[in-house]
């Protein structure tokens, strides 16, 4: 562990230039007199790194001095998938794993391609959550993590959708991250399905089990989603959307409403308003779906949900006088 702890910091000193006690010990997740002991420790053995004094002070490696010693552990070399997924790699545990891993592929770089490495960092941010939700705390997601990896079967008690709990065998096949959300597929009782990780309560690890052949947890993943979204959305509501109608359609149906307006082929009217089949949810949801949108939406089809709003309305304005 030490050693990898000195490597680490080697390369960073490597790849980053000056970078005081401070940071290095915010980097590795060590106190700063650990990062004192490390520094002496690379000293002794011949690593030409020096301090510099003042404000503006640090560690840096003496101009010119560079280090091949770059292998990736096998922690290491699994973390890289993650590697534009630092807070989902945290998540699992393998967050210090992917910065080393990460140090040593930028070490191993010609001068040229580490800048151009370097200039992506700085200039892109990939940001998974949705805006005002920020990606679960799962205290249970590393071993669901550990148990996808070692294809071992899990004992979990989970707490249903109505809030009622079960207790289910599970053989975890795979985890998906989806809009700051965790789902773990897993095939249970003859079918592969999927299963909310923060709705897991406790979890008991199994016997080691053998992987579905030919399992291909992307294409699982798009074939459910599609067929959740068909579950969440039966219905189709015929409406007239005014332009600022469809400037809000993304940001109060999501997804499922904007690809509903890039498909529609009708014209907008003479006054701008446009004529889209919009899926919506079934009962009370739906009503509160198309409410939102005030004036700048008329339902015209199915005639119940026309009437729903239509009676909405009425005793909406009924509250204003």
């Amino acid at each position: 562990m030490r050693a990898s702890r000195l490597l680490s910091v080697l390369l960073l000193l490597q790849n980053r230039g000056r970078m005081t006690a401070e940071e290095l010990a915010d980097e590795l997740e060590v106190s700063v007199r650990t990062v004192y002991r490390d520094i002496e420790s690379l000293s002794a053995a011949g690593v030409p790194v020096y301090a510099e004094r003042g404000r503006a002070g640090g560690y840096r490696l003496l101009d010119g001095y560079r280090t091949r010693l770059t292998g990736l552990t096998g922690e290491e070399a699994q973390s890289l998938p993650l590697a534009g997924l630092p807070d989902a790699a945290a998540e699992l545990g393998l967050g210090t794993v992917l910065t080393a891993a990460q140090l040593k592929l930028y070490a191993a770089l010609p001068d040229e391609l580490r800048s151009r490495a370097g200039k992506v960092a700085e200039r892109f941010v990939l940001d998974v959550p949705g805006w005002f939700r920020g990606i679960e705390s799962l205290p249970l997601l590393a071993d669901v993590a550990q148990a996808v990896w070692d294809s071992r079967r899990v004992s979990v008690r989970y707490r249903r959708w109505d809030n009622s709990e079960t207790n289910r065998l599970l053989e975890p096949l795979g985890l998906i991250l989806k809009a700051g959300n965790w789902y773990l597929a897993a095939h249970c009782e003859g079918a592969i399905r999927t299963y909310r990780v923060s709705r897991i309560l406790s979890l008991e690890p199994g016997a080691v089990f053998e992987r579905p052949a030919g399992f291909d947890l992307t294409a699982y993943w798009r074939e459910w989603s599609e067929q959740f979204e068909r579950r969440m959305y039966p219905r189709v509501a015929v409406v007239r959307l005014s332009p600022l109608g469809r400037d809000l359609v993304p940001f109060y149906l999501g997804a499922v409403g904007a690809r509903a307006l890039r498909e529609c082929r009708d014209v907008p009217d003479e006054d701008g308003w446009l004529r889209v089949e919009l899926p919506v949810e079934p009962g009370a949801p739906a009503l509160g779906e198309l409410l939102r949108f005030g004036p700048e939406l008329q339902v015209l089809e199915p005639a119940d949900l026309r009437d729903q709003v239509a009676a909405a309305v009425g005793r909406m304005g009924a509250f204003y006088g």
